[in-house]
């Protein structure tokens, strides 16, 4: 059973129907009962502080740390910098290298510029030379050269006067105040052309765009935390490269001073550069500070003489400039000034420039003959047919001692050398060689003697002291290298004439060049520029080597040549104007006399194949007669036979023809040879003059006769041109046919119109008619 309690009001009271409010009295020590709105704002307001504190607390320790880490950086970059500005990294010694190398740059700047403006002057004043002789000059370009010519003479001796004064190392030695000056004046420079500007550039920066300041900040940081883990070595550097190796740069030696007994004091430094003989020389080391003392006494600047070798006839070494030219020894007064500081016998110093070191020559100090006996040694034996033609021979040996070596196949030779200088015999030794092949017949020619006669058993041929021989021969050599240039390319041989024992080389030797007479000189130059292709080589000897002895400057465009004892001019005429300087001095080479050898036989050579082009001095073995002809004797049964290649030429009745000419005795009954007509000289020699053409024209022709002989030639002068010829023509036919020659004039069909006129092959038939 349940029951239901009703409580009772007490003290009479009614209960309460409303709602009921808890309430309670609030004070600050007995906080009355919260809202939950205001407890939650209580607690975000608590959390909130609570939360700024950890951050600020955290900051706080950040930077701790990023300054800890990136201010040992900053300080340090600092100081880098502040090293860099103030030039700590160099040492005093590298401040005097510097100082002093500015005094050598502008030493060798002043020589430099004066050697280019001698060497602009020389070149314009050769140009004008050259137009010159080829056009003639009129007043105002005569004046202009002799202008050039004496302001070249006055630059090359202000550069002989420059090159006489050494660099003054003493002079130029800067003192400490020097060097601290110059250290001050450079960091100041820094710091107000580079510090300060940069720094200005960056606070400019950051504040036109302080995003990238904010950018730009933490990688600042990290450099400078960088550089807090790495701090660069704030210490002074090593010498760079280019301060280090010029003796110029290196630090003086303690001056050192000995009394002279009371006399005074003298600098001992002085003492230590004084030239001394080679001779005295035991060592390579000595031999080399001969030379090197030498060589700064005439006031050579040089980097280091080095490779010094004892010889069998003296020393040699090597030398490198460090200002000026090797070329600077060969000049007359300090090339003669060396050889009596070093003690040489005359003539006893030879230079030989370095082709790939412009700074660089190698000197040979000669005491005793540089060519003896032992180092040249005996002719080597050349047995009957046991060579080619294209084979290496060896002629002789060099001053260093190696072989004068080299093929004469394609070779287009000149031999100057003065009487005496032994042309004759170089002549002679490539003849022996030539003779001693299967498969190269050898023609010998001489104007003025017997050339290479003593061969005569092995020559196919010889014309000699006899100007219509040797123009025959000649002739006959410009038709063979016609001829053989149709085999050639009827035979598909490229572009040289293939050589073999069936169609062998032709060796043409002619000596006494200069004695040539006009006619055979323009025959001889024009059969060099032709014949080469077709193994057609010809190799002339002249006591000089200038244009008016050989009748065309021929001499620099031939591929080899050889020189012994000559003029200085012979020299640059032929390998150029710096030949001299660069050491090819065959002006100091002495010629024989009857009594006395001398250095006969001694030659410089170029274009030698294999050979290098270095003015090296070589000894040719000498040949004597009685061993050429005995040679000479000995290969005579078996000289090549040239019937089936003049055959094939279609040249074997001319060849024929030209041994029965060559082997007549001039003024002879035998002698078959008939005198050429006047008229068909005059004619020829147009032709010659204008170097062999295939046909001259009438007009062509009267012209030369005009210039032979204007009164007999000049009659028609005032007629039109067909009146003129037809006179001219009638003339010509009535004195050819008055002197018995068979020529007559022909339409030239390779020409428009077809002017009449003469065929060079009509006009060469007509000097060598059939017996």
């Amino acid at each position: 059973m349940s029951t239901t309690h009703h409580p009772r009001p007490v003290g009479g009271m009614e209960p309460y129907e409303g709602e009921y409010v808890y309430a309670e009295v609030l004070d600050d020590d007995h906080p009355g009962p919260r809202t939950d709105t205001q407890e939650d704002d209580r607690e975000r307001s608590s959390d909130r502080w609570q939360g700024a504190r950890k951050a600020a607390r955290h900051a706080a320790t950040a930077a701790r740390v990023i300054a800890g880490q990136t201010l040992p950086g900053l300080r340090h970059g600092w100081a880098a910098t502040i090293h860099w500005t103030t030039l700590a990294y160099m040492t005093d010694e590298e401040i005097r290298r510097r100082l002093v190398k500015h005094h050598l740059d502008t030493y060798t700047e002043q020589r430099d510029d004066t050697r280019t403006d001698i060497e602009r002057l020389n070149k314009k004043a050769q140009k004008m030379a050259r137009e010159a002789v080829d056009f003639g000059l009129t007043p105002e370009e005569a004046a202009r050269l002799r202008s050039t010519n004496g302001e070249l003479k006055r630059r090359a001796r202000a550069g002989q006067v420059l090159a006489k004064v050494p660099f003054d190392v003493r002079m130029v030695q800067p003192t400490p105040e020097q060097i601290r000056r110059y250290r001050t004046t450079r960091g100041l420079g820094r710091f107000a052309g580079i510090i300060i500007p940069a720094g200005l550039a960056t606070l400019g920066l950051v504040l036109a765009a302080p995003a990238a300041g904010l950018f730009a900040l933490p990688l600042l940081a990290g450099a400078a935390w960088w550089l807090g883990h790495h701090p660069l070595a704030l210490t002074q550097r090593a010498l760079p490269a280019d301060l280090v190796g010029p003796r110029e740069l290196e630090p003086l030696p303690a001056e050192k001073t000995t009394v002279d007994h009371g006399l005074g004091v003298e600098d001992s430094s002085e003492e230590e550069l004084r030239p001394f003989p080679i001779r005295d020389a035991d060592t390579t080391e000595e031999a080399e500070e001969a030379l090197r003392r030498a060589i700064i006494h005439e006031g050579g600047n040089i980097e280091a003489v080095t490779g010094g070798r004892r010889e069998p006839w003296g020393w040699s070494a090597r030398v490198v400039f460090a200002s000026g030219s090797p070329d600077d020894l060969n000049e007359p007064a300090t090339y003669k000034a060396l050889i009596t500081l070093l003690k040489l016998r005359r003539n006893g110093l030879l230079i030989e420039a370095d082709p790939d070191h412009g700074d660089t020559c190698t000197v040979r100090m000669i005491l005793t003959n540089p060519f003896s006996p032992e180092l040249v040694g005996p002719v080597p034996y050349r047995a009957p047919r046991s060579m080619s033609i294209v084979d290496i021979a060896d002629y002789g040996v060099a001053m260093d001692a190696t072989p004068l070596a080299f093929s004469m196949a394609g070779l287009m030779l000149l031999m100057v050398a003065d009487s005496g200088g032994g042309k004759s015999g170089v002549m002679l030794a490539l003849g022996e060689v030539a003779t001693a092949c299967v498969d190269a017949a050898v023609i010998n020619i001489d104007p003025a003697g017997t050339g290479i006669g003593d061969l005569e058993p092995a020559i196919a041929l010889n014309a000699c002291m006899d100007d219509d021989k040797i123009c025959a021969v000649l002739d006959f050599l410009l038709a063979w290298c016609s001829a053989r240039a149709r085999q050639r390319a009827a035979y598909g041989w490229g572009n040289k004439w293939r050589v073999t024992r069936e169609h062998p080389a032709i060796c043409v030797f002619l000596d006494e060049w200069p004695q040539l007479s006009d006619r055979a000189k323009k025959l001889w130059i024009r059969f060099l520029l032709l014949g080469r292709k077709e193994a057609l080589w010809g190799y002339g000897g002249s006591q000089y080597g200038t244009k008016d002895y050989l009748g065309e400057a021929i001499g620099p465009k031939l591929s080899a040549k050889m020189i012994g004892a000559s003029r200085r001019i012979d020299v640059t005429e032929l390998l150029g104007a710096g030949a001299l300087a660069e050491g090819y001095r065959a002006d100091l080479i002495q010629a024989a006399t009857h009594t006395a050898i001398n250095d006969a036989g001694q030659i410089y050579a170029h274009g030698l194949p294999g050979m290098p082009n270095k003015p090296m001095r070589y000894q040719v073995r000498e040949i004597s007669p009685a061993y050429a002809h005995r040679v000479a004797t000995e290969r005579a049964a078996g000289l090549p036979d040239l019937t089936h290649t003049l055959t094939e030429a279609g040249l074997h009745d001319d060849w024929n023809q030209l041994q029965k000419i060559c082997n007549t005795t001039p003024g002879a009954p035998g002698d078959t040879q008939a005198e050429v007509p006047e008229i068909l000289r005059l004619i020829h020699e147009a032709f010659v003059h204008e170097s062999n053409p295939d046909f001259l024209t009438m007009d062509q022709i009267h012209d030369h006769l005009r210039k032979a002989d204007p009164k007999e030639w000049g009659d028609w002068d005032d007629r039109d041109d067909v009146s003129r010829l037809r006179e001219l023509g009638k003339k010509l036919s009535r004195l050819l046919g008055k002197a018995g020659v068979d020529l007559s004039t022909e339409r030239i069909v390779e020409l428009d119109a077809q002017p009449r006129g003469y065929y060079l092959a009509a006009v060469e038939a007509a000097l060598n008619p059939p017996a």
